[in-house]
């Protein structure tokens, strides 16, 4: 229920981002102001309430630096320069290729041997999701987009993963801090705050809706994705994240009155179910829990 819940919030706030990418605010600078807004909210109501929270061993800083970059900032930058060279269609099926992959590591890499059932829900996810981006209609497929689609996989797949290394040794809020802190450092390195198109938050519809996004869109949803991993591993809660293009075609409907092809229902069905086979197998935490990083194994204590 935590992962689905942030799953509906990511997709709601595609509808409202697309009011701020309308007005001039590109959706990098929207990243930007998602990952900073989020990190100063956090430092704000911790520093205040929880200021044990803020803490952490530095020998742990790496991890949250790599969550913070690659699992956070890299697979938005990644995803809008597939989406700028592919269809959307194409670049969602391709980052959604994420469970499965997290799948292939646990198994080829460390010899995990996970249920059937595991296998047959990623799948069944997978063809959902490619009918509902109607992804069949590809058109013309660019390398480059290509590629950064499957960026876009990998460091989906790193989000995943390092999310749910880190609530192994802290609260969803504390990894989040630190994670946001990282991705808003490698943003302002590569989009400077002082070209930051202010004037498209000038109106006050759009501030509103710059704060809906910061809270309801990316740290709320964050909060409730990474405290989620703390109770299922990483594989199951990619299958439950792809609830999310399907979600965000219901809300498109809803929103802004894009009409829902027979095929898209379809595809969301099969969504519904893949969620629901997962739900209804009982977990096998031992082979499916990402193991430590050699780094984190390199510091923790004997």
């Amino acid at each position: 229920m935590l992962a689905a819940t942030g799953a509906a919030l990511f997709s709601l706030n595609g509808s409202m981002a697309r009011y701020l990418l309308d007005d001039g605010v590109d959706a990098a600078r929207l990243s930007q102001l998602r990952s900073a807004g989020s990190c100063l909210i956090l430092l704000v109501v911790l520093g205040l309430t929880r200021r044990d929270l803020l803490r952490v061993e530095p020998s742990e800083l790496p991890g949250l630096a790599v969550l913070g970059v690659l699992g956070l900032a890299a697979v938005h930058a990644t995803f809008f320069v597939a989406i700028d060279r592919l269809e959307i269609g194409p670049a969602v099926t391709i980052q959604y290729l994420a469970p499965l992959g997290l799948l292939v590591w646990l198994a080829l890499f460390h010899g995990r041997r996970l249920p059937p059932s595991l296998w047959g829900a990623v799948a069944l996810s997978l063809v959902g999701c490619f009918f509902v981006v109607r992804a069949y209609d590809a058109g013309a497929l660019d390398a480059w987009g290509v590629v950064a689609a499957f960026a876009a996989m990998v460091t989906f797949g790193i989000y995943m993963v390092g999310s749910e290394r880190q609530g192994r040794r802290h609260e969803p809020v504390t990894t989040l801090l630190w994670a946001f802190a990282f991705a808003s450092l490698f943003w302002a390195l590569v989009t400077p705050w002082w070209s930051f198109p202010f004037d498209g938050l000038a109106s006050t519809r759009n501030a509103l809706l710059a704060a809906a996004i910061v809270v309801g869109g990316t740290l709320v949803p964050f909060i409730l994705m990474v405290a989620a991993l703390r109770h299922i591993a990483a594989p199951r809660a990619a299958v439950v994240a792809t609830l999310e293009p399907v979600l965000a075609a219901v809300f498109a409907w809803l929103i802004h009155d894009e009409a829902l092809a027979a095929v898209q229902i379809a595809g969301g069905m099969a969504v519904l179910a893949a969620v629901a086979w997962v739900q209804s197998r009982r977990p096998d935490h031992e082979a499916e829990a990402a193991p430590e990083s050699s780094l984190a194994a390199r510091f923790s204590p004997r």
